[in-house]
């Protein structure tokens, strides 16, 4: 979409590489606000008195004005193809490259099958849950799986939820362990 996204923290970089590192790599450039500290998020209007950055995008035009801000709470993840209708309201010919449905293989089913997107703290604390439990399951990442973020979408009644597990069919959203207890029977 001829675009670049761009991270910032007022995290040192030291912290911002440890944090990329447990979500095996960030696929954009993150930069660190550390020093001094916070200038460019006071400067953008989302440093706290605490000195911690609130979770914001900003999407700037090609000549570097800011054209959409939105803040997050803490915790949420914005949603992409709400970004991505911003960037096409900025830029109408902008167009985001789908993957091709032709030979899509059916999603799996039968068993724990995880929906989840490499990013999500709470994907990540599900697996460890998982593997505690030594619950076999089939990952899906919701990005990368044709098909996969549709089908998550229907679940969650148009949102994207992740985790999302299809249990034998039993649908669980989010990362939340004692319905996941309840359905898999432990």
């Amino acid at each position: 979409m001829d675009t670049q996204v761009l991270g910032i923290s007022v995290d040192p970089i030291p912290t911002l590489k440890a944090w990329a590192e447990s979500l095996d790599g960030i696929n954009y450039p993150l930069l660190s606000d550390f020093w001094p500290h916070g200038e460019v998020a006071s400067r953008y209007g989302v440093l706290t008195a605490e000195g911690v950055a609130e979770r914001a995008i900003f999407i700037l035009d090609k000549e570097g004005v800011i054209r959409h801000i939105k803040k997050y709470e803490s915790g949420v993840q914005p949603e992409n193809e709400f970004i991505f209708e911003q960037i096409c309201k900025i830029d109408p010919d902008a167009k985001l490259e789908e993957k091709p449905a032709e030979g899509q293989a059916e999603l799996p089913h039968g068993g724990v099958v995880m929906y989840c997107s490499k990013w999500c703290a709470d994907c990540r604390k599900a697996r460890e849950w998982l593997d505690e439990h030594k619950i076999d399951f089939e990952e899906v990442d919701v990005y990368e799986t044709p098909g996969a973020l549709k089908q998550v979408r229907e679940w969650g009644d148009g949102y994207l939820i992740t985790p999302t597990f299809d249990i034998d069919g039993t649908i669980v959203h989010d990362f939340n362990k004692d319905h996941l207890k309840e359905v898999l029977g432990i």
